[in-house]
């Protein structure tokens, strides 16, 4: 269904509403011809992190960005939520909409629900491009720990009810003053506007509870994510991004996938690929994709 966006929005794209299995999906659309393209954030983002993304695409593919459960102007997650359901979500979304199969594209802590989508739904994807991804149960986890240089934002975003403790009436200062500071690398490329967006949508209440629950999944999953990756491996065309992680996410998605990970490393750029670089970034999608759809 068609809604007036809630927040930021540019010129390329249209804003949706689906009702998908008891929750509501935010989601937007660009582009009207060629395969379909399907863009999953991670944290601390929503659809808004793609929004320089999304036009370099949309002239060669159907694109489609969604804010997952919990994130952006989705509905608000409840205790039950982890990357799994994220990942029955997106299979009902893509049904919903008769995209698939899509190429999708998935970063940072999306990695869970995406290997869960790949699995239970392969007939899902075209194709899976990984942007600054890891996996719980191959070295995600270790970022958990502070004590060899783990980040402390993962145990206490994982722990009950501590986020909107710490963190309510503080949105915008934590993503300014901390968060995207600490992982881009080129000046200017999170503005104050791209701040504002993001921090709009963590400050409604209940805000925090989406990306509560992914980190909660990282910190439980690991086991679960292996043995997928042993029985039901990815087995469509990969390709994995790096900027500041470097070869991690090719390193990762070659554990869980059947075939060879194509790898990209973006140089000078952080973590926040779609921001820093999305030219870079949107050359080395249509190359790929373009290999595939031929």
């Amino acid at each position: 269904m068609p809604v007036q966006p809630a927040g930021a929005t540019i010129a390329a794209v249209r804003h949706h509403v689906a009702e998908i299995d008891g929750t509501t999906l935010h989601y937007v659309t660009a582009g009207t011809g060629g395969t379909p393209v399907l863009l999953v954030h991670g944290f601390p983002e929503s659809w808004w992190a793609f929004h320089r993304l999304i036009p370099l695409l949309a002239d060669r593919h159907r694109v489609v960005a969604v804010d997952l459960r919990g994130f952006g102007d989705s509905a608000v997650a409840d205790d039950t939520f982890t990357s799994a359901v994220a990942a029955e979500d997106l299979h009902r979304l893509i049904d919903a909409l008769g995209l698939g199969p899509v190429h999708l594209l998935a970063q940072d802590v999306a990695g869970g629900t995406l290997l869960r989508l790949a699995a239970a739904h392969p007939e899902d994807l075209a194709s899976v491009t990984a942007v600054e991804l890891g996996l719980a149960g191959f070295g995600l986890e270790a970022f958990a720990d502070v004590t060899h240089g783990g980040s402390w934002h993962l145990g206490t975003l994982a722990a009950p009810g501590i986020a909107e403790l710490l963190f309510t009436g503080r949105e915008r200062a934590l993503l300014a003053d901390w968060a995207f500071p600490s992982m881009t690398v080129v000046p200017g490329a999170v503005t104050a506007a791209d701040v504002d967006e993001l921090a709009r949508t963590y400050a409604r209440p209940g805000g925090w509870r989406g990306a509560a629950a992914i980190y909660r999944s990282i910190l439980t999953e690991g086991e679960e994510n292996r043995r997928i990756g042993a029985t039901r491996p990815i087995t469509v065309p990969v390709l994995a991004v790096g900027g500041s992680g470097g070869e991690f996410t090719a390193a990762t998605l070659a554990q869980v996938a059947r075939g060879e990970v194509e790898s990209v490393v973006l140089g000078g750029v952080g973590h926040h690929v779609a921001l820093e670089a999305p030219d870079a970034l949107a050359a080395a999608v249509l190359a790929f994709t373009a290999r595939v759809d031929g």
